[in-house]
């Protein structure tokens, strides 16, 4: 007779995708966006005039940061890592909702970075400007993801 405990195995819900059809679905086809743009945000930024690092280095350290725990969060999910942890998808949520927060603030003080930078070489200044948008689009996309993973 079948024990009426299932393993520890099998926490997982079973509507999570597996292979391609991961990137198809809401929330987990958020995961390759946030990469790219997070990816576009702090190369951008390291390709500049620093302009005052602390404030810059901030929002490289989010991007950065965030670029690969959500790599490391996207790999689990590909390779099948999320099946022995019955609180996967309350951790998911949690990482992206903080992850929103932070690339918040980061988005906002490389605007202002990109507003300090107007004075000097126009082109450094375009490079932030695209930055400052691109921080704006991969927080849009770590709270939707982070929302979307918690009504789900």
């Amino acid at each position: 007779m079948a024990s009426p405990d299932p393993p520890v195995t099998s926490y997982a819900p079973s509507d999570v995708p597996s292979g391609v059809a991961l990137f198809l679905t809401i929330p987990f086809a958020f995961f390759l966006p946030e990469l790219i743009f997070g990816f576009l945000v702090w190369t951008m930024v390291a390709a500049t005039h620093i302009v005052y690092p602390l404030l810059q280095g901030w929002v490289i350290y989010v991007s950065l940061t965030s670029f690969l725990i959500s790599l490391m969060f996207l790999l689990s999910y590909l390779f099948g890592f999320y099946k022995r942890f019955e609180s996967w998808r309350v951790l998911d949520s949690l990482y992206h909702g903080t992850t929103g927060i932070l690339y918040m603030s980061a988005a906002v003080l490389q605007v202002h970075a990109t507003i300090v930078s107007e004075e000097l070489d126009p082109r450094i200044y375009y490079i932030n400007s695209a930055a400052s948008f691109f921080a704006f689009i991969t927080t849009l996309l770590y709270i939707l993801h982070a929302f979307s993973i918690y009504y789900h």
